[in-house]
């Protein structure tokens, strides 16, 4: 009898306990039972990281999943201990790694420094690899290679100081948007990043600057639609019905874009405000441009396995890439599942494709077909 393909799932989840985050989480109705803990993080105003907590739900479903369809399974949360990580990778050698870390020590660029570990140790695991996952998170880079590559992107400048920018030099039009330049899940989105006057602006910078430790992204702001698109697979990928961002339930006045909260916080009328719809209603030549555009960009980023490539669709019709997620969020109820169900695929079916890719960069596991 042949022995079960071995998938470790493997995790980061917040363990140092903080009176803030107890009070925090069980505000948010967060279960921090059975040895769960939560952190408090500066950067997020004292609050736990939602996006992080996001991960840790998730990695249930995908484990259910993984043993619907035969497979072993292990879960590890590393936890920031590298020494404890590398001894369960030495004691346990997993087949193939689904890897959901994105971040260690804090620090989302670290994301690309885990999946590297893996490189180093010759495990298959799930998802892009480290030179792009470091790419997609430096926002301003990723930006320039679309450009360089003609994918049109929104006009935008990298501001370390509010200082160093002045009316007299500033090209770019308004209404702008700044948002952090290196972090991800929406972070440092609120529904005052989108300013109007100079003043606004570098006052915006500034709070970026401070509370993240790193240059603000300032671009033009794109009136229109948004789109999230996703895509699977890697010889030949595949896109999957588009997914819409449907805004009509803000409130008036209120910025159409997906901020922190409407991604993460339940109960704010950002989040009840925001909902996703697939497939999205567009004319077909639109939609088929918006396609053959991801496509393009999820392969310029390097991109394999699954991402989903954001876009604004101006007033015009015309698309715009805002960034490439790599390992985007694969919870039940997020955007991807929501595209890959409209395409037919069950969550267990998407989970499994996802895993079939790894395996097929196994060596001894290529042939492999597990169910």
């Amino acid at each position: 009898m042949t022995k079960p393909i071995h998938i470790a799932i493997i995790y980061n989840e917040p363990t140092v306990e903080t009176d803030e985050g107890r009070k925090f989480a069980s505000e948010a109705g967060i279960d921090h039972s059975n040895g769960a803990q939560w952190m408090s993080k500066a950067s997020l105003n004292g609050k736990v990281d939602l996006s992080e907590i996001g991960v840790i739900e998730q990695k249930e479903d995908i484990q259910s999943a993984l043993i619907s369809l035969g497979y072993e399974t292990s879960m590890f949360n590393m936890s920031d201990d590298l020494d404890r990580f590398l001894a369960y990778l030495k004691a346990m050698q997993p087949d193939i790694i689904f890897n959901m870390v994105e971040c260690l020590g804090d620090e989302a660029i670290h994301e690309m420094h885990v999946a590297g570990i893996y490189e180093l140790l010759e495990f298959s695991y799930t998802g892009a690899g480290p030179l792009t996952l470091g790419t997609c998170l430096n926002k301003a880079r990723a930006k320039e290679i679309l450009s360089y590559n003609g994918i049109p992107t929104a006009k935008f400048m990298l501001v370390t100081d509010p200082n160093e920018i002045s009316p007299d030099d500033f090209n770019l039009r308004f209404p702008i948007i700044v948002k952090p330049s290196a972090e991800d899940a929406s972070a440092g989105i609120d529904n005052d990043s989108i300013v109007n006057t100079f003043t606004a602006l570098k006052e915006q910078v500034k709070i970026i600057v401070e509370r993240f430790k790193e240059p603000a992204l300032v671009e033009e702001y794109i009136e229109g639609r948004e789109l999230n698109v996703a895509i699977m697979g890697n010889d030949p990928a595949t896109v999957l019905p588009i997914s819409e961002i449907d805004f009509s339930g803000l409130p008036a006045g209120k910025p159409k874009i997906v901020t922190y909260d409407a991604k993460w916080m339940e109960g704010t009328e950002e989040y009840e405000g925001t909902k996703g719809m697939c497939p999205a209603d567009l004319p077909k030549e639109v939609e088929r441009y918006v396609k053959e555009l991801s496509l393009k960009a999820y392969h310029l980023m390097g991109c394999r396995d699954y991402a989903r490539v954001d876009i604004r669709l101006s007033k015009n019709l015309k698309p715009y890439v805002l960034e490439v997620n790599p390992n985007p969020d694969l919870s039940n109820d997020a955007g991807f599942y929501r595209s890959a169900k409209s395409s037919g695929l069950s969550y267990a079916e998407m989970i499994g494709k996802i895993v079939e890719f790894a395996v097929k960069r196994h060596s001894k596991l290529k042939h492999a077909v597990q169910h």
